[in-house]
């Protein structure tokens, strides 16, 4: 067994004013990022430290990016790093800095702190467990508070299940990763128009009767018989993947993974400005592989909208290949569009009779008094089977459930939201 190479290596000492401290400051950041979603293990740590050790540390853009170089590897990460670097590399007291994160009321208005930037929640929480270790001893009552408030972060199964994505920390999202993956998709099977042979069948099959006939040459001829085959339809899903739907997209893509390598026949498309094509990330059978392609290959996420635009590429290039057989298309938006929803009525129209079923999936629908204001979402309106709030755990299994049922009658309470869009 060999022995566990030392963090204090001599070339970051020789040349760290601090008595050889660099090294063990860039394993603590590592644990920061780790904590707040990064994928960042001990082969990650020691990469950082060679790259450190090639650059120097001498000039802050030049350790900025050699650390930027090794800890990133996906566009949607660089927000988390960014953070996470300029609150760990300027405040060396995170216990003090997450304490002004967590209860900013106690600043005085204008006060000489300038870095008081705003954080995720994710990385907030990621440096102030970093922290706790420091700041254990001598605990003022305010600081007790704000333990227990983090430790209260933790949820049963239940509360999970029923928490917005949006407000879940890193611990609770990557527990409800682990959830989604086990979900299953349970649609329906529609009958096709081919058939395949049954012991107990409602129709007799005359030709595979008259060949068993033949084969046998017996007096007496048995019947056989057949029934109609019966297949899940195609499931074509067209993610919003813009700002406004960032954490909602990231969550579902685990979801739409799920499904993919559950069944055949699934097809992903996501749009921000642009159209994109990801069906073939998700058949990888590791969900983190399957997103790091998916983060390679869409070049406008967390960007603008183009609803109507991006859907108009869809029905023209794609329509035809993926709406066949009943296909069940799961439009998922917030119906924000930044062209004022030109063009949209008309492909949502097109997008409709080309599909069995459309159900149109908006997180906004959780709140009971939303109300399709916004352009793009009156002019998606009028064209949908179905709609349903997807922003939780909860939600994601009762959609499941839903598409599993045969029978569904919303025309009533669609013709209210309806009327209400009017």
């Amino acid at each position: 067994m060999t022995d566990r190479p030392h963090l204090n290596r001599p070339e970051l000492a020789a040349n760290d004013p601090a008595g050889g401290r660099m090294a063990d400051n860039i394993m603590h950041f590592a644990r920061v990022l780790r904590r707040a979603g990064l994928p960042v293990g001990p082969g990650t740590v020691l990469e950082a430290l060679r790259a450190v050790e090639a650059v120097g540390f001498e000039h802050r853009m030049d350790f900025y990016w050699a650390m930027h170089a090794v800890f990133v590897n996906r566009r949607d990460q660089r927000p988390i790093f960014d953070q996470a670097f300029h609150v760990f590399w300027k405040n060396p007291n995170l216990l003090e800095r997450v304490m002004a994160l967590m209860l900013p009321s106690f600043q005085a208005p204008g006060g000489p702190d300038q870095d008081q930037a705003e954080l995720s929640r994710l990385v907030a929480e990621a440096l102030q467990r970093e922290a706790e270790p420091e700041g254990s001893g001598g605990e003022e009552p305010g600081e007790q508070e704000i333990e227990i408030d983090m430790a209260l972060t933790f949820s049963k199964e239940e509360v999970l299940r029923a928490k917005d994505f949006e407000d879940m920390s890193g611990e609770e999202l990557d527990q409800a990763r682990q959830m989604i993956r086990k979900l299953r998709l349970p649609i329906m099977e529609l009958p096709t128009r081919r058939f395949a042979a049954h012991p107990s069948g409602p129709r007799a099959d005359m030709r595979a009767t008259l060949r068993a006939s033949a084969r046998q040459g017996a007096d007496m001829i048995f019947l056989k018989r057949k029934k109609r085959r019966t297949r899940h339809p195609p499931l074509v899903v067209i993610c919003d993947i813009s700002g406004s739907m960032d954490r909602y997209a990231r969550m579902l893509l685990h979801f739409l993974h799920a499904i993919t390598n559950d069944r055949d026949r699934v097809f992903t498309f996501l749009f921000g400005t642009r159209l994109t094509n990801v069906t073939r990330y998700l058949r990888a059978r590791d969900p983190d592989i399957a997103l790091d392609s998916i983060a390679e290959a869409v070049e406008d996420w967390a960007g603008g909208t183009r609803i109507g635009g991006c859907l108009e590429d869809f029905n023209r290039f794609w329509g035809r290949r993926v709406l066949t057989q009943g296909a069940v298309v799961l439009l998922i938006t917030d119906g924000l569009d930044r062209e004022g929803a030109q063009g949209l009525s008309v492909q949502m129209e097109r997008l409709q009779k080309s599909c069995r079923r459309m159900i149109w999936l908006n997180p906004l629908l959780r709140y009971d008094a939303f109300e399709p204001k916004a352009q793009g979402a009156r002019a998606i309106m009028p064209f949908v089977d179905e709609f349903r709030p997807v922003h939780n755990l909860e939600s994601l299994q009762q959609l499941a459930d839903v598409l599993g049922e045969p029978n569904l009658d919303h025309e009533l309470e669609m013709r209210q939201w309806r009327e209400r869009a009017a």
